[in-house]
């Protein structure tokens, strides 16, 4: 065996220790943070639409007219805040 063949082997298995052991986690890890991204992006404009609907919802009801026309949006800002205060209760801590 020659110093040649063993220089190429040695490159050889340092580079297939790098893909096995630096590459493919990150690119898995990169898969990963992408769809959470995405999907947080989705949940998000899913649940303004949703508060917008409410609120449009309680507006168009008799109940709320008048002077009373401000509560609408506080029904909709509670709601939002209790949502984002279930996702937070929801998060934990490895």
């Amino acid at each position: 065996m020659s110093k040649k063949n063993t220089a190429e082997d040695t490159v050889g298995l340092f580079q297939q220790y790098l893909q096995q052991e630096l590459v493919d986690p990150l690119r898995s890890l990169g898969r990963f943070l992408a769809y959470g991204v995405v999907g947080s992006l989705l949940i998000g404009a899913g649940l303004v639409l949703l508060a917008i609907g409410t609120l449009r919802g309680f507006q168009a009801a008799e109940v709320f007219e008048n002077w009373w026309s401000w509560v609408p949006y506080i029904i909709s800002a509670l709601a939002l805040t209790a949502a984002a205060a279930l996702t937070l209760s929801q998060i934990k801590e490895k």
